[in-house]
C-alpha cells in the first residue's frame, strides 16, 4: 500500500475516536501492553515526561518540547488528534513522521493488527513509542488522549507527570463531575514520580493530594510558585508574540518573556511547565534560561503548533481556535471580548455526542453566527447546531462546510470587524490558512 491507501486502511479497519465518537474508544489497557512486548516494550527505551489535563495539555506538551529542543535535547513528541495530516501526531525535534515509515510499519505489523484488534489511537500510541525507540530521542512529551488512568499512553513510567486544567468534557466516559474526572486525569500518576498541577483548582486539588500521597510522589501546584501576567498590547500580527511579566514565589523571574503563544489563557498554563521543567533539572538535565526564552518564543515554529488562537487575517482580524468545551471556551470569549471591534462574526461547528446547550449559553447574543459542520462522521448537522442555538437566542444561518461559512462571514466583516472561527478542533483542521502560513 501507499500512504493514502495505509491510511484509507487504518481508517477503515480500527476506529478513530475523533471520526467516530465513543465507538473508537476502548477502556484498558491490555491492548497496547500486548502491542507493546510484541515490539519489545519501546516505551522503556526513552524517558518520558506524561501530560494530561482538560484544556491546556496540548499547548503544554508543545511548550515543554520546545524548550527541551532549544536546550539540545533529541525531543520526541506525541499529541492527538491531528488537524489535517496524521502524521502531526508524531514529531521528533519538530519533523512530523514520515509517511513512509507509517506505511513500511503498518505493512511490517498486520499480522500483529489482526492479533490484538487495536482501537485507531492504541494503534498510534505503538507506532509513537516504536518510533521515538528507533530514533533514540532523549527525551519524549507524550500528551495523553483522553482521560489518563486507561489512556493508552499510560503505560510509560515518566520522568513527572504534568496535569494541567480539569473542565467539563467526555462525561460520558471520564464521569460528571469535576472530582470524577480529576480521578481519570490522576491516574497518570506513578509510584515516586514527582507530579505538577498547572493550577489549583479547590473543586479537585484534594483528589490530586491523595492520589500522589497513595503513590508517594511529590506534589506540586504550579501556580502556587509561579504566576505570569499580560504585559504590553494585545498582539494582533500573525507573527507577533505576546509579553508576561513571571514571577517565582513573588519574585521577578523571567522579565518580559515572549512566548509565541497568543492566547491570553496561555499564562494559566506557563507556570505548569516552567515547574515541569524545573523537575526535569532536578534529574540532571541542562536547561538555561535562553533555552527557555528561545523555546517559548519559537514554540510554533520548532514544533509546528497550529490553531491555539492563530491569527489568520487583517481586516477584519480573523482568528481561530480549538477551545470546544465550557472551560476553554469560556477563556477564548473572555480574550475575544477584549478585542477592539464593531460586529463579531462567529463561525461555530460541534460534534454530535456532545451537549452543545451549555456551551451555546456562553456564547454572546450581539454576534452574527455562521454555522457550519466539518467533514467528520461526528459532525453535528450545521441545521441542527443552528436551530439549538436559535432557541438560546443567537442569531445565524446553517452554510454546511466550514469553507463556506468562513467566507460567508469574511465577505460579510467590515474591516473593524472580527471573524472568530471555532467551537470544535474539526472545524478549526479545515481552516486552509493555517497550513499555507505554517508552509
Amino acid at each position: 500500500m501507499n500512504y493514502p491507501e495505509t491510511l484509507a486502511w487504518l481508517y477503515a479497519q480500527l476506529p478513530m475516536y475523533q471520526r467516530v465518537g465513543a465507538a473508537g474508544f476502548k477502556k484498558g489497557l491490555g491492548n497496547t501492553l500486548a502491542l507493546a512486548e510484541a515490539l519489545g516494550h519501546p516505551e522503556a527505551k526513552f524517558r518520558s515526561v506524561h501530560v494530561a489535563g482538560t484544556n491546556g495539555k496540548g499547548s503544554s506538551s508543545h511548550m515543554l518540547a520546545a524548550v527541551l529542543q532549544s536546550a539540545g535535547y533529541k525531543v520526541g513528541l506525541y499529541t492527538s488528534p491531528h488537524l489535517r495530516e496524521f502524521t502531526e501526531r508524531i514529531r521528533v525535534n519538530g519533523q512530523e513522521l514520515a509517511p513512509k515509515y507509517l506505511v513500511q510499519w503498518v505493512a511490517r505489523h498486520q499480522g500483529l493488527f489482526a492479533q490484538v484488534l487495536p482501537s485507531f489511537f492504541e494503534m498510534c500510541v505503538a507506532l509513537a513509542f516504536d518510533y521515538f525507540a528507533a530514533e533514540q530521542v532523549d527525551v519524549a512529551v507524550v500528551e495523553v488522549g483522553l482521560g489518563g488512568r486507561l489512556d493508552s499512553t499510560n503505560i510509560i513510567t515518566p520522568l513527572v507527570s504534568l496535569i494541567t486544567n480539569i473542565s467539563y468534557d467526555h462525561q460520558a466516559m471520564l464521569g460528571d463531575t469535576l472530582p470524577e474526572i480529576a480521578g481519570e486525569k490522576a491516574g497518570i500518576i506513578k509510584l515516586g514520580r514527582p507530579v505538577v498541577v498547572s493550577q489549583t483548582q479547590p473543586e479537585v486539588a484534594a483528589v490530586f493530594a491523595a492520589k500522589a500521597q497513595q503513590e508517594a510522589s511529590s506534589l506540586l501546584f504550579a501556580d502556587t510558585r509561579y504566576a505570569a501576567q499580560l504585559a504590553g498590547p494585545a498582539p494582533t500580527g500573525a507573527e507577533a508574540v505576546q509579553l508576561l511579566e513571571v514571577t517565582r514565589d513573588g519574585q521577578p523571574y523571567l522579565d518580559g518573556l515572549a512566548l509565541g503563544l497568543l492566547g491570553d489563557y496561555q499564562r494559566l498554563n506557563l507556570p505548569g511547565v516552567l515547574a515541569t521543567l524545573d523537575e526535569l533539572r532536578a534529574q540532571g538535565f541542562a536547561i538555561p534560561e535562553e533555552a527557555v526564552r528561545r523555546g517559548l518564543r519559537d514554540v510554533t515554529r520548532l514544533t509546528g503548533l497550529r490553531g491555539r488562537w492563530s491569527i489568520i487575517g487583517q481586516h477584519p482580524l480573523v482568528v481561530a481556535d480549538t477551545g470546544h468545551n465550557e472551560g476553554g471556551l469560556r477563556l477564548v470569549l473572555a480574550q475575544l471580548a477584549r478585542v477592539p471591534h464593531r460586529q463579531l462574526h462567529l463561525v461555530i461547528g460541534a460534534v454530535n455526542d456532545k451537549d452543545v446547550t451549555k456551551v451555546l449559553a456562553l456564547l454572546p447574543r450581539a454576534a452574527t453566527y455562521y454555522f457550519c459542520q466539518a467533514d467528520i462522521p461526528r459532525a453535528l448537522p450545521a441545521e441542527e447546531l443552528a436551530a439549538l442555538a436559535t432557541a438560546q437566542g443567537l442569531s445565524g444561518r446553517a452554510y454546511g462546510p466550514v469553507a463556506a461559512a468562513v467566507a460567508a462571514a469574511r465577505a460579510a466583516a467590515s474591516p473593524d470587524d472580527v471573524v472568530f472561527i471555532g467551537g470544535s478542533t474539526f472545524v478549526v483542521a479545515e481552516v486552509a490558512e493555517l497550513y499555507e502560513q505554517a508552509g
